[in-house]
């Protein structure tokens, strides 16, 4: 019989966090989750697939709550104005969560999959770790990361230290690297007008995706 400890995450033990709270300055501060790609607001690609791979999905947004609401998932948002970025999102979603795990998943990323989701638990689990991120072959990607809820409390301290950097608080855990390195660009995100063409264009072609 398999040591629990080695045991991959499942479903009902995970919840989904979309990060939507970001200001989005280059593309004219428009709320991303909320732009039409291929006649779909770019959340709507994101609560799909994390229903598909969490046992709950919560969405983070900063702004337009009431129309976030409209997609059926509750609407959280940081714990200050100041839209500190993708490690605040993380925390409201640790403090919302009463699941041992949080996924998170940035809005603007419609390429991801299922398939390359589901690496992250089993990746932590075989690394024994506490945090997993993927790698694409080039960088970390760590906006997509698997979290233990048990890290609330060293986050909550790094972010009243200051910090806000991604990578800096990720240095002082114990990290997973999930190898995707064949499928880099499922990590396409949406971060300028000529961003979302190419994405499209990608959903339009099929993309290079791993199989289920």
């Amino acid at each position: 019989m398999a040591n629990p400890s080695t045991l991959s995450p499942d479903r009902s033990q995970i919840t989904g966090i979309v990060l939507a709270g970001g200001r989005a300055r280059r593309l004219g501060g428009t709320d991303k989750g909320l732009i039409d790609c291929r006649g779909r607001p770019l959340v709507a690609y994101a609560v799909a697939l994390l229903q598909a791979v969490a046992g709950s999905v919560v969405i983070n947004a900063n702004r337009n709550a009431e129309r976030y609401a409209t997609f059926g998932y509750p609407v959280i948002p940081d714990a200050t104005d100041n839209f500190d970025g993708p490690l605040a999102g993380l925390l409201a979603g640790l403090a919302y969560a009463r699941t041992g795990y949080v996924l998170t998943l940035p809005v603007d990323a419609p390429l991801m999959t299922e398939a390359v989701l589901r690496r992250l638990p089993d990746a932590l689990a075989a690394q024994d770790a506490d945090v997993c991120v993927p790698d694409d072959g080039v960088r970390l990607q760590p906006v997509f990361m698997l979290v233990r809820r048990n890290l609330k409390s060293s986050l909550e301290a790094y972010l009243a230290d200051g910090g806000r950097k991604v990578d800096a608080w990720l240095a002082g855990q114990r990290l997973a690297i999930a190898d995707c390195s064949d499928v880099p660009a499922v990590f396409a995100n949406v971060n300028a007008p000529e961003d979302l063409v190419r994405v499209e264009r990608l959903m339009r072609e099929g993309g290079p995706f791993p199989p289920a």
